[in-house]
């Protein structure tokens, strides 16, 4: 038979789901992504701060004046560094104080957000929620949510505030100047004031309290609304909304984070389960929304004033689906004004209804294989200049993440990390002005410390001075001519060993790159895999004399500096022997 050339021509992404033989998709890839159809290396990483004090357990990050900054939050508190917008060049970590409120433990799960507080001098705010989460999705335990200027170095507990009046041995609290934050059910402190005082009522300046001060005399009161909750926090601008147990979604008054009390304040119980995650969506300041995801419901939050019965009411709760699940609290992403997230069983989106994500090629493969045990370290991110929503996950008995899923949202295609060591992070961040992705590594570096890695840039391990390849590559499809050859799979073909006499690699490509043919005789037989063929950017064939009945090609780059596109690879192949028996 005359050998023919043809186009490698093989659909994108990687399948992991079902057998090897029945795939006309890549079957395995490390590092590897597709654009336009084509795989192409993953970019590199650069240690751009090696002295993270622990795992970074939720990260946050925001652009002013030219500068960039990085938060996270850990078992102990918060630390935080301070960037440019384009290298990632600063300092830190900066420790944060939190004044009280505040425990260290191990399940301590962050939540951030930042916000504006028109209150008083008015300012931009970090908040901060240390949820104790990480063992369980549902825990019920509430802590503190935390508070303070943005940039800034110290945290407090929010809706705590002072106010000046007079006790008179009495339950009556004369406030100096009526202040529309003070309400029922805070617990109110001060000289004379017994522990454990609650306000009953306000009308103008006289505040009721539940016990009788011990004297008379004019003092300054602490007022507070003990806001603790057990899932998180969350800005529909200009409103900071907490949640938690027994679906708990609770607000403050628009634009002061100490007013608990005003009426347009709201606390509602929206579901049975526990609220585990918040996110905004379109509406803006005039009229914010946010969707809400409990352990089976979704729900929708509109700023919707309407007047019943001489009261009016802000906000309406839509409970758009209570069907579905969610892995984990930090599983949930926006793309484009779409939200994805992975549930308990299968990958859904949020675009006007709540539908399941297809997929048919690596689905099983990520739910076999978590550690369930772990679902709390599950977490997401994106990569926007390829269209790419990460999730990251421990594979196996790992304790930490070893891997990650990835969802094509431009290629409508999946794929995964391939367990290469940059999946290992434990948090990270993505902002629009600062274009580069800032994952926390999960293993302790040369200093003892935790890393800040930079992704996206370049194409190696950069640490210190020392700079490492990174291994990447793929492993195509069946090209047998069993079921029709390279780029022409079909159910019917010629029953012989496909023969490759020769490839023609078209790459984009910085570096040597190899080539091998593996391949079978028998679906159930084993591979025999060639030795490497290598070729550089000035290739211009690879002759072989390789045949397999089921055929597949390996490419791989391995070294210092190396990339590749793939564009179109020309394959000459013909028939070759028959044969009746398994491996050669």
């Amino acid at each position: 038979m005359t050998a023919k050339v043809t186009t490698l021509s093989v659909k994108p992404g990687i399948q992991r789901d079902g057998t090897r033989f029945a795939s006309d998709i890549y079957i395995d890839g490390e590092w590897v992504r597709f654009q336009r159809g084509m795989p192409r290396k993953i970019g590199g990483y650069n240690a751009i701060f090696l002295n993270a004090t622990e795992i970074s357990r939720g990260m946050t990050m925001t652009s002013s004046n030219g500068l960039n900054y990085v938060v996270s939050g850990t078992r102990s508190g918060v630390e935080g560094w301070t960037t440019d917008n384009d290298n990632g060049v600063g300092f830190g970590p900066t420790a944060t104080t939190i004044s009280s409120g505040f425990t260290a433990n191990d399940n301590n799960l962050w939540q951030f957000d930042v916000g504006y507080d028109s209150n008083g001098a008015g300012a931009s705010k970090l908040i901060a929620h240390p949820g104790q989460n990480l063992a369980a999705i549902d825990s019920t335990i509430n802590t503190r949510v935390l508070y303070g200027d943005f940039p800034g170095t110290t945290l407090a507990p929010i809706g705590v505030f002072t106010a000046a009046g007079t006790t008179n041995s009495t339950t009556t609290f004369t406030l100096t100047t009526a202040n529309a934050s003070v309400g029922a059910g805070q617990t109110i402190t001060g000289s004379g004031i017994p522990s454990g005082t609650t306000v009953v009522s306000v009308v103008g300046n006289a505040v009721t309290m539940s016990a009788a001060a011990t004297a008379s005399a004019s003092i300054t009161a602490t007022f507070d609304n003990n806001i603790a909750v057990s899932g998180g926090v969350v800005m529909l601008h200009p409103y900071l909304f907490v949640y938690g147990n027994n679906g708990l979604i609770q607000n403050c008054a628009a634009g002061d984070f100490n007013n608990w009390t005003s009426s347009d304040s709201n606390a509602n119980n929206v579901s049975t389960g526990k609220i585990v995650k918040g996110l905004p969506i379109r509406g803006g300041t005039n009229s914010p929304s946010g969707l809400f995801w409990s352990l089976d419901s979704v729900i929708r939050v509109s700023y919707a004033p309407t007047t019943a019965g001489g009261l009016t009411f802000y906000w309406r709760y839509d409970l758009l689906t209570s069907q579905t699940s969610i892995m984990s609290s930090q599983c949930v992403i926006e793309y484009d004004g779409i939200f994805y997230w992975c549930g308990t069983d299968r990958f859904l989106a949020y675009n006007g209804v709540v539908q399941e994500i297809p997929n048919t090629m690596n689905q099983n493969y990520f739910f076999d294989n978590l550690n369930y045990a772990q679902r709390q370290k599950v977490w997401v991110s994106k990569v926007p200049r390829y269209g790419e929503i990460w999730w990251f996950y421990p594979k196996g008995d790992a304790t930490e993440c070893t891997d990650a899923i990835i969802y094509n949202v431009r290629e409508k295609t999946w794929y995964d990390a391939g367990q290469a060591l940059g999946a290992r992070r434990s948090a990270g961040a993505f902002s629009e002005v600062f274009r580069k992705p800032l994952w926390a590594g999960n293993e302790i570096n040369s200093s003892n410390k935790y890393t800040i890695w930079q992704h996206e840039k370049g194409v190696d391990q950069v640490y210190l001075t020392g700079v490492n390849a990174i291994k990447s590559g793929f492993e195509t499809c069946n090209l047998g001519l069993v079921t029709g050859g390279p780029g022409n799979p079909q159910l019917v073909g010629d029953n012989l060993w496909a023969r490759i006499d020769r490839i023609e690699p078209d790459f984009v490509q910085n570096g040597n790159m190899t080539v091998r043919v593996t391949g079978k005789g028998y679906a159930n037989d084993d591979d025999i895999v060639s030795d490497p063929y290598t070729f550089d950017e000035t290739t211009l064939k690879i002759d072989m004399r390789e045949q397999r009945r089921e055929l597949r090609l390996k490419f791989e780059s391995n070294t210092e500096n190396g990339d590749y596109q793939m564009g179109r690879v020309l394959i000459s192949v013909e028939g070759g022997d028959v044969r009746s028996t398994g491996n050669p």
